[in-house]
């Protein structure tokens, strides 16, 4: 995205991935919830597909797209589908020439023709963001039996071309466009190492290996895709996944709990060292997880009514009585790195970018003096609540009784939505600091594939959730999607909290153009100082380091790569036999 590549033209493999790891064998992944669909690219049960045929965390199994991202550096690029590309200094065009060997896992090529394709079905019939791709695009063209070319207009940004570069690819020939936005169980064809085996829906996917598969040599691919057969279990909730996990059902278990990792690993297996827990550690700025507050309800319309609720959060409480003192408050959305504004005042450049939007960033967030009681860690006490009644006073509520009631005499109630006994913890530790200062909380305790419907309706007032599945280093276009005006109107987004500023679009679009790091990393601090001061979500806590146990037949290579371990280039140390 900015500055050159780490490796150079002619690297063998990704710094992080074992060229020699063994092939062979299985591993069971294991996830709360349930799917009934197996096109991810759809607006249709988006949010209840199977995990694996494109996913984060365990892989794109079955769909690749034409360039493959790199753990280990911020932004780059590296060849899969496409083996190369051509692009100018304005970033006007990007031509890609693909493989001559890709193929889809039936046998067939990979063709111009099915990238032209996948962008048609996409605008036609698919959901959010590949919907909108075409709206950055003047036209895409076959140049040649193996290269297309994507011509960009005046809306595109600077990192659009890496989102293109980035957006998987299907097979025009296993799909009909007038069917395409319709939930499938029947297993679709992609050109990723794995072939959908056996599905069982709502319980259990099963992915094979190819034996063909086309990728098997192209250096961004080595030392992945390891394992003869990847299945994924389904469960109904953490304790019985916990239960799984014990009985050697799942292959891997990853926490965020310390009380629940103490309790996970209590058993003869682990005790025996038959099951490994490991630390690793992760470059990149948390994931920001938190209460996101509905801004399309009335009673969150009012920023000062967010950010007085978003002071009692009894983030010390937690971390002493839940948590074992092992957290860090977040605040920033880029906390911990130089895109973060937490404890640093706005420079120059950033009050440049800010200058229109004088009203929308307060005083303390501006200065660099915002959220320093908060990082302290110490519970909340008369301060904080008399601090968070005078600012909702400001905002026209008053006490009457033991009711915090607007002008209109409405008192103010919301219900919170948690999907885990975690989350219905740290709820009810909410709940309890809103009681004291007249606030009525309820909480709801909804199974995933509920609060999955209820979080592409936007049907909640307040729901816990995350911003991403993980930080980032280089925050582009996802972020429309997350904060921009649009998607806060269009049903899908993960723009949660219905975010529709003038200042967070023009600070996303700044940052999308910015053609210099120092302007890059102005644009970004400014976004999350406009984040920051509108009080969206109420952050909750963070630990840097990742904390895996797994069955010790399982291998990984001893370099982690700066965005954390990648269970892709894992492996089974017997390789099968």
């Amino acid at each position: 995205m900015h500055g050159a590549p780490a490796l150079p033209a002619d690297f063998t493999h990704f710094p992080y991935a074992n060229p020699d790891a063994p092939k062979g064998g299985e591993v069971t992944y294991c996830v709360v919830g349930s799917f009934d669909n197996l096109n991810p690219f759809i607006l249709k049960s988006m949010r209840t597909t199977a995990r694996g045929v494109i996913d984060t965390i365990f892989g794109n199994l079955v769909f690749e797209p034409l360039m493959m991202r790199s753990a280990d550096e911020p932004f780059s690029l590296y060849g899969l589908l496409a083996e190369s590309v051509i692009m100018d200094d304005e970033r006007s065009f990007a031509e890609f020439n693909l493989d001559p060997d890709a193929k889809w896992s039936d046998g067939e090529p990979v063709t111009p023709e099915d990238v032209i394709f996948t962008y048609e079905a996409y605008t036609e019939k698919g959901r959010p963001p590949y919907s909108s791709r075409m709206a950055k695009i003047e036209k895409i063209e076959k140049t040649g039996d193996h290269s297309v070319r994507f011509t960009f207009n005046d809306s595109a940004d600077r990192e659009f071309p890496l989102i293109v570069a980035l957006t998987p690819i299907v097979p025009k020939h296993a799909f009909d466009i007038e069917t395409f936005d319709q939930s499938t169980l029947k297993p679709v064809i992609g050109s990723g190492a794995y072939r959908i085996d056996k599905v069982e829906p709502g319980t259990r996917i099963t992915f094979v290996r190819n034996p063909e598969y086309w990728g098997e040599d192209v250096p961004s691919k080595r030392g992945y895709d390891n394992y003869d057969k990847i299945t994924i279990e389904y469960f109904l909730n953490v304790n019985s996944l916990v239960e799984a996990f014990k009985k050697g059902i799942c292959s891997v278990y990853s926490e965020s709990d310390p009380v629940r990792r103490q309790r996970g690993i209590d058993f003869p297996a682990a005790r025996k060292g038959d099951v490994v827990s490991t630390t690793f550690k992760n470059g990149v700025p948390p994931a920001v997880t938190g209460f996101f507050f509905n801004t399309r309800r009335d009673k969150f319309a009012d920023p000062r009514v967010r950010r007085a609720l978003s002071k009692l959060y009894d983030f010390g409480w937690v971390n002493t009585n839940i948590l074992n003192g092992e957290f860090e408050r977040t605040l920033s959305y880029w906390q911990g790195s130089i895109l973060s504004a937490l404890g640093r005042p706005a420079d120059e450049r950033e009050r440049a970018l800010l200058a229109p939007f004088a009203d929308t960033v307060t005083p303390d967030v501006m200065d660099g003096t915002y959220g320093k009681e908060e990082m302290a860690g110490a519970e909340i006490g008369r301060d904080q609540m008399r601090g968070a009644l005078e600012t909702l006073k400001e905002a026209g509520y008053s006490l009457q009784g033991n009711a915090l009631v607007n002008p209109a005499g409405e008192a103010l109630t919301f219900e919170i939505v948690v999907t885990s006994e975690e989350g219905e913890r740290l709820a009810a530790v909410y709940q309890r600091a809103l009681r004291k200062i007249g606030v009525d909380v309820a909480i709801r305790l909804l199974d995933d594939s509920q609060a999955q419907q209820r979080k592409q309706r936007y049907d909640f007032d307040v729901i816990i959730a995350s911003v991403g599945f993980s930080g980032t280093l280089s925050p582009g276009i996802e972020q429309v999607t997350r904060w921009g005006s649009e998607a806060a109107k269009t049903e899908g987004t993960f723009n949660l909290s219905g975010a529709a500023d003038p200042a967070i679009d023009a600070m996303i679009e700044a940052m999308l153009n910015a053609r210099g790091q120092e302007d890059y990393v102005a644009a970004v601090r400014a976004l999350d100082r406009v984040l920051m001061s509108g009080a969206y979500v109420v952050p909750m806590q963070h630990d840097s380091d990742e904390w895996v146990a797994y069955w010790n037949d399982l291998g990984h290579p001893e370099t982690t790569p700066l965005y954390g371990y990648k269970l892709q280039t894992w492996w089974h140390k017997s390789g099968g036999n």
